[in-house]
């Protein structure tokens, strides 16, 4: 494709998908195709065409949505109505798996290859082999559908409200019956996957959560029992008890809650949430904002998307009293693109609030006011690093920050930011309805309150768990049945480590994983038996982390080629004939881990080193 507008034109299904965002256009400067004697005067709109950059994601997403591809003459009419120049729309748009600038079919199917997915029997399309009539079909990172995998995720593209245009259903992927585990790769074109979004009853929510229904628990206790599109069925379970709270204490008060009651962030960096919120609530410049992160992109997690699709208003609520404490007027909502139901269930809680005054003006009179936008991504991991996710945001490649500044003090557009994941701010309701001084007895001093833990893998019922900090490996997978092949766990995901099955008795808070020598991460547990080859989840580690890094510093861009070539070169070999390579993959997991700029390549290294020493791989 050209770096520079060209001669091609949109159609008119792509001028109407853009129109249908931004609005008409005003001027030819803005790409309407009659020219008028004022704009032969001046360039009328430019100003304004520029500060609606972050408007750019939003118009992919319309122009992918539509079509179901981008095209040349679509990307050059986006990039003309928003002034933005085609060679960055064109990295911006080539940054995302989800997008294509290739011609490809209106209905595409993406097959999660992913660890628990593979664990369960998914294979690469390379293995699979057989093509789709009237479908595109993808091999895909990791879905967020890990409980119930291997899954797909199928996405139709077309005009909103339009029926979807039915692929040939014979030929589709099916439905996997829901056997036990299947180690064998399934025969070419009987993909064995589940239907992601249109395909699935409604009902199938609950599944999700094992435990549910059980009145001990606290994050969980309305999910697969609230009706998640009813807000009054979640105030009659309790629901803005927090936000009232939080109105009667007062900001600074909130903050104090939260800083006593002991919670930190639920994604992996375990930071102080209430010094979070503090250091944003204190900065003169304005205006503040909040975003939640609920990109979660890890392998094996899919801990928010329960909580969204199942207690939406929860997540609303909790977003309201963040905004509150810290100051902030517009909230943005950062939502995986992979997940469409829980972007429908979203915006209808978000409608409800703010028809009910929830949202917007003058909240329940108290003179506050907040609103909430959903921003969605389009298939990057690192969008996930909180800096990424901004620039995400405004309209450029989802490349991290250096840092300092730090977001609090400069973070969307530059200005004071709170961010934090769903789970994290789903906290912060316990905390307001129990007392900081309640909340904090549950879990250890330094792990305070109930964590959630995804569990797939090889287990009986993979799901969401929900369990107080301090609970060992072993209660938990006690709860989820593992078989008796149980070959290793994997914690914290792609960016965790491995653990043997004789170290059942690791506690899971962020400070005895610590001192266990792995990481609790996003609570990612993968239970992995021996009917997978170890080395061939290792290279879906190493491939994974190729793919994902966004390539802007070299450690991590180079390093993560370098590590996937070695694992490919030892996969069939153990002891002196494998040395030389694991001697490098040292090296090169050191250099990551010592020199790249974010999370993404400090922890690529993580799974692979932790499968040579502590499991022996190779050896």
């Amino acid at each position: 494709m050209d770096l520079r507008f060209g001669d091609s034109k949109p159609t008119d299904e792509e001028r109407d998908a853009v129109d249908a965002l931004l609005g008409p256009p005003e001027s030819a400067w803005e790409g309407a195709d009659d020219r008028s004697d004022a704009d032969l005067r001046w360039a009328r709109g430019g100003r304004a065409a520029r500060d609606r950059r972050d408007l750019l994601l939003p118009g992919l997403h319309a122009l992918n949505d539509r079509v179901g591809w981008i095209s040349e003459g679509g990307l050059d009419y986006l990039c003309r109505r928003l002034t933005v120049p085609p060679a960055e729309a064109y990295g911006v748009a080539t940054f995302y798996s989800m997008f294509s600038l290739k011609p490809r079919e209106r209905t595409v199917v993406r097959v999660c290859t992913d660890l628990a997915c593979a664990v369960r029997g998914a294979v690469p399309s390379a293995e699979r082999g057989g093509a789709v009539a009237g479908v595109t079909v993808e091999d895909s990172p990791c879905l967020g559908l890990c409980e119930r995998a291997p899954a797909v995720l199928t996405i139709r593209a077309g005009a909103p409200g339009a029926p979807p245009r039915t692929p040939n259903r014979r030929s589709a992927p099916r439905p996997q019956a829901p056997d036990g585990l299947s180690p064998a790769h399934p025969a070419p074109a009987e993909i064995s996957a589940r239907p992601a979004f249109e395909d699935e009853a409604e009902g199938r929510r609950g599944e999700a959560v094992p435990q549910a229904g059980d009145p001990a628990l606290i994050l969980l206790r309305r999910v697969g029992v609230v009706d998640p599109a009813s807000l009054d069925d979640y105030r009659a379970h309790g629901g803005y008890t927090a936000l009232r709270r939080a109105f009667a204490l007062g900001p600074a008060a909130v903050i104090r809650e939260v800083t006593d009651a002991g919670l930190v962030g639920r994604g992996g960096a375990a930071f102080p949430t209430g010094r979070k919120w503090q250091a944003t609530a204190a900065q003169p410049d304005h205006p503040h904002y909040l975003v939640c992160n609920a990109d979660e992109s890890e392998p094996g997690t899919f801990k928010d998307r329960v909580l969204m699709e199942g207690d939406p208003y929860a997540l609303v609520e909790s977003m309201t009293i963040a905004a509150y404490a810290v100051g902030a007027r517009h909230g943005y909502l950062y939502l995986r693109g992979e997940y469409p139901r829980a972007r429908r269930t979203l915006e209808h809680a978000i409608g409800e609030a703010r028809a009910r005054g929830l949202l917007g003006e003058d909240i329940l009179g108290q003179g506050f006011s907040f609103d909430i936008e959903i921003r969605r991504g389009a298939g990057a991991y690192i969008c996930g690093e909180e800096t990424a996710l901004f620039n995400s945001i405004e309209g450029y490649r989802g490349e991290p920050r250096s840092k300092p500044p730090f977001p609090v003090e400069k973070g969307l557009f530059g200005k004071p930011t709170a961010e934090n994941n769903v789970e994290t701010l789903v906290n912060v309701l316990p905390v307001l309805t129990l007392g900081a001084a309640a909340y904090a007895a549950i879990g250890t001093p330094k792990s305070t309150g109930p964590k959630l833990f995804c569990v797939s893998g090889a287990v009986s019922r993979p799901g969401l768990y929900e369990l107080p900090f301090g609970a060992t490996l072993g209660d938990l997978l006690g709860l989820a049945g593992t078989p008796d092949t149980l070959r290793a766990i994997l914690l914290g995901g792609a960016a965790g480590g491995f653990v043997r099955p004789d170290e059942l008795d690791i506690p899971l808070t962020f400070e005895g994983t610590r001192e266990a020598g792995t990481t609790l991460g996003s609570g990612v547990v993968l239970a992995i038996d021996d009917s997978v080859p170890l080395p061939r989840l290792l290279l879906r580690v190493a491939e994974f982390f190729r793919d994902e890094s966004c390539g802007q510093c070299v450690p991590c861009r180079v390093g993560t080629v370098r590590q996937e070539e070695a694992l490919h070169r030892i996969a069939d070999r153990r002891g002196a004939a494998a040395a030389a390579d694991i001697a490098l993959l040292r090296d090169v997991g050191r250099a990551m881990r010592d020199a790249s700029i974010c999370g993404l390549g400090q922890a690529a290294w993580n799974a692979v080193e932790s499968a040579i020493d502590r499991l022996g791989a190779y050896a």
